[in-house]
C-alpha cells in the first residue's frame, strides 16, 4: 500500500482522510508518523510531500520535494536518523507500542545504501587480495542489515561484532553455513 499526502492539501486539523481496509479504526503508525513529520516540516517552513508505505509489519515514511534543495538540511544521514528516532518515539507515545518505522528524507536512504555498497565492495576487494576478514565502521542496526544483505548477494559471509554504538560488521571470505 502506498499513500501520498500533499502537505499543503491536508485538512487544517491535521486529520488524515484516507482509510485502509482491514486496519483498526484509530490512527495507525503511518498516520501518526506522517502527522508528526508534517508538523516538523511546518515548523521548519519546508515544503514536502509525504508517502506512507507499509511492507509486512514495517512502515516507511518518505519525504520528497520537487526542489531537492528544500530538504537538503533535513536529509543529512545523522539528521534523518535523529528524526527517525523522534518519530518512532512520537508513534510509541501515541500507540503504546514499539515502532520500527523507517524514515527517508529526500532519498537519503537510497544514497546511504549506495555508500554502503561502496564500503562492501572495498571490503570484498581486501578479501580478494588475501585478507581473512574486513571490518566496516560502526553503524546502526538498519545499516548493518543492508550490509549483511549486500554481502550475501556477493557470496561472502558477515556477522556483527561489538556492543551499542560500537557495533559493526565483519565480512569474511566464506558465507556462513
Amino acid at each position: 500500500m502506498t499513500q501520498t499526502d500533499d502537505i499543503d492539501e491536508r485538512p487544517a486539523d491535521g486529520a488524515h482522510t484516507g482509510t485502509d481496509a482491514g486496519q483498526n479504526s484509530g490512527p495507525d503508525e503511518g498516520d501518526i508518523a506522517a502527522d508528526y513529520i508534517e508538523e516538523l516540516l511546518d515548523i521548519c517552513d519546508v515544503d514536502g510531500d509525504i508517502d506512507i508505505d507499509v511492507s509486512g509489519s514495517r512502515t516507511s515514511i518518505s519525504v520528497h520535494s520537487d526542489d531537492p534543495e528544500d530538504l537538503r538540511l533535513l536529509s543529512k544521514p545523522e539528521t534523518v536518523n535523529a528524526l527517525q528516532e523522534l518519530t518512532r518515539l512520537a508513534v510509541q507515545s501515541s500507540t503504546g507500542e514499539f515502532s520500527r518505522l523507517i524514515l527517508d528524507i529526500g532519498g537519503s536512504r537510497e544514497a546511504r545504501k549506495n555508500e554502503l555498497a561502496v564500503l562492501v565492495d572495498r571490503a570484498v576487494d581486501r578479501l580478494a587480495d588475501g585478507a581473512d576478514e574486513a571490518s566496516l565502521p560502526a553503524m546502526s542496526s538498519y545499516e548493518r542489515k543492508i550490509v549483511h544483505d549486500l554481502v550475501k548477494e556477493r557470496g561472502y559471509g558477515s556477522h556483527s561484532v561489538g556492543e551499542g554504538r560500537d557495533r559493526h560488521t565483519v565480512i569474511t571470505a566464506s558465507a556462513p553455513a
